[in-house]
């Protein structure tokens, strides 16, 4: 019997239940109250023990063998520039709120498709291409151009770092995807040591992160540090499982309409704990960025997915949600 979540009879409730979780990210990485680089460091570091007991206990009971060198290493390398875009993302919560630094990580769609095309030859579908000028139509307005009732300390620099959040996580999931490809069949590695290791080499990543950033510091362990446990528990393990688990078994389609839960239930929360009021404009902005995601992700079909490698299913579905913050 495998240690991974049971999720083959009721996989959209799994993807739902997992893109809840992945939703609250920015709400409590906001309520920890610590810097970018410590919430990104204890997110990856805590989650680390409890991925790799499940890892272990994957493996002894369903056989699995252990990931091959070259997959574990470029995982890791996946996990840094995972690092580097939650330490932007947290950057982005401050400028521009929880729920619309979350939004924003919508874009990384466009950019993995750019970094695919340009770099892989892989040319994007037609979708993308219409999609495109609607999506960035919707950052323009998140951006706050629109009146001076922005929600936001600093709306525009938001948006910058939620573009660089955004091509990072770009380079997550290519470098994972491209992990994916050396694990050859995907029940023999599973799918909980692939994702253990990218939150290793992000947890490793974090921390040079902190220091080169004079990030390191804790003036208030408690509650801190117990929002950070459940921010790791929640997100970086019981989300990012239970969605993986179940893309094999889900339409692509319906796998991007349900993540798009995650960044709208981000500026609920935000709206509800925080009191962020984001502006008529901003929110206008939000509609048309989640709307050019569901035309983006139109052509990737509506047929049941093929079973896949663990890793390339789980990009498949980072690719089409928000970073879990990621």
């Amino acid at each position: 019997m495998s240690s991974e979540p049971h999720v083959a009879g009721r996989p959209a409730l799994a993807v739902v239940a997992g893109a809840g979780c992945i939703a609250a990210s920015a709400t409590i990485v906001r309520l920890a109250d610590t810097t970018a680089g410590m919430a990104a460091f204890f997110r990856c570091a805590l989650a680390v023990p409890v991925l790799w007991g499940l890892m272990i206990a994957d493996r002894r009971h369903a056989h699995r063998r252990p990931l091959p060198r070259q997959a574990r290493w470029l995982a890791r390398l996946a996990g840094l520039s995972f690092a580097i875009d939650l330490v932007l993302w947290s950057h982005a919560i401050n400028a521009v709120g929880a729920g619309l630094a979350t939004v924003l990580g919508n874009l990384q769609v466009l950019f993995v498709a750019l970094i695919a095309w340009t770099a892989l030859h892989e040319r994007p579908a037609r979708p993308l291409f219409v999609a495109l000028p609607v999506m960035l139509v919707g950052v323009v307005l998140i951006g706050g151009v629109l009146g001076s009732d922005s929600y936001g300390s600093s709306p525009g620099l938001g948006v910058l770092f939620g573009v660089g959040t955004s091509i990072f996580y770009a380079g997550f999931i290519l470098v994972l995807r491209a992990a994916g490809l050396t694990t050859g069949r995907s029940a023999d590695v599973g799918t909980i040591a692939p994702l253990y290791e990218a939150t290793l080499g992000a947890a490793a990543g974090a921390a040079v992160l902190a220091v080169l950033l004079g990030d390191v510091r804790l003036e208030s362990p408690w509650p801190t540090l117990g929002w950070l446990v459940l921010l790791a528990v929640s997100s970086q393990v019981v989300g990012w499982l239970l969605i993986s688990r179940s893309l094999p078994a889900l339409p692509a389609t319906l796998t991007s309409t349900l993540l798009l839960i995650q960044p709208a239930g981000a500026v609920v929360l935000g709206a509800v704990v925080f009191g962020e009021d984001p502006s008529g404009g901003q929110l206008l902005g939000v509609a048309i960025l989640l709307a050019g995601v569901l035309v983006a992700t139109a052509g990737r079909g509506s047929h049941r997915a093929a079973p896949q490698s663990a890793d390339k299913g789980e990009a498949r579905c980072l690719a089409s949600s928000s970073p879990p913050a990621s």
